[in-house]
Formats: C-alpha cells, sequence, structure tokens
C-alpha cells in the first residue's frame, strides 16, 4: 500500500489494524460498530470507519476512545497491539 497521503504513521496503522481485528473478532460488521459509536455520541457512519480501518482517514482520539468503548475495551487495549 503507498504511503498514506495524511501521513499516517505506524503507530496508526497497527492501531487500525487492531480496530479491525477486535471489530471481527466480536462478530461486528462495520455498519453496527458504527452504529454503536453512534449511540454513545460520536456520530460515525460506516465510511468514516471504513476509511479508518483502510487507513485513508486519522483516527483521532475522540474517534479511538469512542470506537473502544464501542467494542467494550480500553482505548490502551486497542493502543497495546502496536507493541
Amino acid at each position: 500500500m503507498p504511503e498514506s497521503p495524511l501521513g499516517i504513521g505506524p503507530v496508526g496503522v497497527l492501531t487500525a489494524r487492531a480496530i479491525v481485528c477486535a471489530r471481527t473478532a466480536r462478530g461486528f460488521a462495520q455498519r453496527q460498530l458504527a452504529e454503536r459509536v453512534t449511540a454513545l455520541g460520536r456520530p460515525m457512519t460506516i465510511t468514516m470507519l471504513s476509511r479508518i480501518e483502510c487507513r485513508q482517514r486519522r483516527c483521532d482520539v475522540d474517534d479511538l476512545v469512542a470506537i473502544a468503548a464501542a467494542l467494550g475495551v480500553s482505548p490502551l487495549a486497542l493502543l497495546a497491539e502496536t507493541s
């Protein structure tokens, strides 16, 4: 995959992978996770989530916290996967 024009670094890439792994391990489709994130007060479309997972959009701290909550994990659990 070519380098992202957004400058997503190696930790961002690994965090995106961790989100995908956690989502699929819980059996959530992207639509389900996006709906759960939105229900928690952080509006997120399927497109936004897809772009985060495909490393076409940065996952900012607010996104990370909401995604982690929707997955039932600590944000650190998604970052710890980058070690």
